[in-house]
């Protein structure tokens, strides 16, 4: 909340402990002129004494969203007690909190009775927007019936507005959690994923893009002794201006909508228009990313401590470490993230190496044309690596990482071009100096002697520029015959 914001709470705060004509002289010096500040805090004051009279079934006429969300959580929560009722469903239990609302166990009656997950979002958003955002994609919800989704049943607002959603109650806990509480190997863990990928295909044949893959939004419980994932929040993330860090971030042209972890480049942009289903590719890499090491492919302290134009840049520029790389680099947290897996570092690394990691790869990259076009073909490719068959991510061509090693040292290379070719020249002007010079002994020594220090910064400059491109050739080289070996 920003401080004109903080300034109206605390206004209306101080305002409510004076009597009527007390208050009229503590606004007018408050407010200090500002009509608009006024109008505010008058419409907010209205509010509480509607509210505490026990008359307020509705927002106050020209009460808006905005001035909603302004009132004080002892007054926006007074809906939320535990044995109140919010339409026809009575609230039993808090299940969770997180950055863009609260979750609890609810029970309906009528028509039918049965238990289910209530989401109240937090204030600070245009009810009657989200709510038609939200009917716009009831159909398509409607429409999906996966095992592994949880389907959403029902929509309203509360007495003061706020949006909520009813879903099917999934008494689970977040996929990577399970994994590591049940100390699962990486094989079932590529099990599980496999079905959260089938889940997604079918939201995206039915038209609808989650824009908010993540572990919490994912939950594993036992049915019949078997681990089974629900993908939740299915339509609500498209529906709901999504929060960010735990915040709604609002820009002068636009707004980020998503989970920065997991957050795909096109997402990572102000412009959002041109958002498809390979950005739940790209989280989906991330998940795995996160089942293999433990870890977020871009640190999350790193991200959540950089400004936002410096946290945006990281998401699209920055190329993270393949899986293998990050389980060597494990440090303190290597004998912990091991025991959760039943093996050893070494193990996992070698295990990691190779068809692993450029699966992962794959889904990740930065360039969406590159990653799979489809959740199908990301779930095929992990279990072909579950059947020892030749999986289809490849490591980059040796021209393609050479011209990405170009690009990210362009600045370097021109410079040592440019080195060489002035050497090249002085070196062909000494030599034309030197063969006009055969005449004198002492000049023909002379430029001898400059045309050899010339030779060897050539041999200098040429020797760096190779030994960079020698690098990755190498590389390269190898990955293809350790994959040759591996194969046979």
């Amino acid at each position: 909340m920003d401080e004109n914001l903080l300034g109206i709470d605390e206004i209306f705060q101080a305002a409510l402990g004076k009597n009527l004509s007390d208050k009229k002289d503590y606004l007018n010096h408050a407010c200090n002129g500002d009509a608009q500040l006024r109008d505010r805090v008058e419409r907010l004051l209205k509010a509480h004494a509607n509210a505490t009279d026990g008359f307020l079934d509705s927002p106050p006429s020209g009460l808006g969203a905005k001035e909603v969300a302004e009132i004080p959580a002892t007054m926006a929560h007074s809906t939320e007690q535990l044995g109140g009722q919010i339409g026809p469903y009575k609230l039993l239990q808090k299940l969770g909190e997180g950055g863009m609302g609260t979750v609890y166990m609810a029970e309906q009656k009528k028509p039918v009775g049965r238990r289910v997950a209530l989401k109240i979002i937090k204030p600070g958003m245009d009810s009657g927007q989200v709510i038609a955002r939200f009917e716009a994609e009831r159909q398509a919800l409607a429409m999906m019936d996966h095992p592994n989704i949880a389907k959403v049943f029902d929509a309203g607002a509360t007495s003061l507005g706020r949006p909520y959603f009813v879903m099917e109650l999934v008494k689970g806990i977040p996929i990577t959690q399970y994994c590591d509480e049940n100390h699962l190997p990486t094989k079932q863990r590529l099990e599980l994923f496999v079905e959260v990928c089938h889940a997604v295909q079918h939201a995206h044949q039915k038209g609808v893009i989650h824009r908010d893959l993540k572990p919490q939004n994912v939950l594993v419980a036992d049915y019949d002794h078997k681990p089974v994932p629900k993908v939740i929040d299915f339509g609500i993330a498209k529906a709901i201006t999504q929060s960010l860090t735990e915040k709604t971030i609002f820009t002068e042209i636009g707004q980020i909508v998503g989970t920065i972890e997991y957050m795909s480049p096109e997402q990572a942009k102000l412009n959002q228009l041109d958002v498809d289903t390979r950005t739940d590719i790209y989280s989906l890499g991330v998940l795995l990313y996160q089942l293999l090491t433990g870890v977020t492919p871009i640190d999350s302290k790193r991200l959540r401590s950089a400004g936002f134009e410096e946290m945006l840049r990281i998401i699209r520029e920055e190329e993270p470490p393949k899986p293998s790389t990050r389980i060597s680099s494990w440090g303190a947290s290597a004998q912990s993230l091991s025991d959760s897996r039943r093996s050893t570092m070494q193990s996992l690394k070698k295990m990691a190496e190779g068809d692993l990691d450029w699966i992962v790869m794959k889904a990740i990259e930065k360039d969406r044309a590159r990653r799979y076009d489809s959740a199908n073909a990301f779930a095929d490719d992990v279990q072909r690596y579950l059947s020892d068959e030749l999986v289809s991510a490849r490591p980059p061509s040796a021209m393609y990482r050479t011209s990405k090693f170009v690009r990210r040292n362009k600045g370097g290379l021109v410079a040592s071009a440019a080195v060489m070719l002035l050497v090249g020249l002085a070196a062909a002007g000494i030599q034309t100096m030197a063969e006009r010079a055969k005449r004198g002994e002492t000049a023909k020594l002379l430029v001898d002697q400059v045309l050899n220090a010339s030779q060897d910064s050539i041999h200098e400059a040429l020797k760096n520029f190779q030994d960079k491109l020698q690098f990755n050739l190498y590389g390269a080289k190898a990955t293809l015959q350790e994959r040759a070996a591996e194969k046979n």
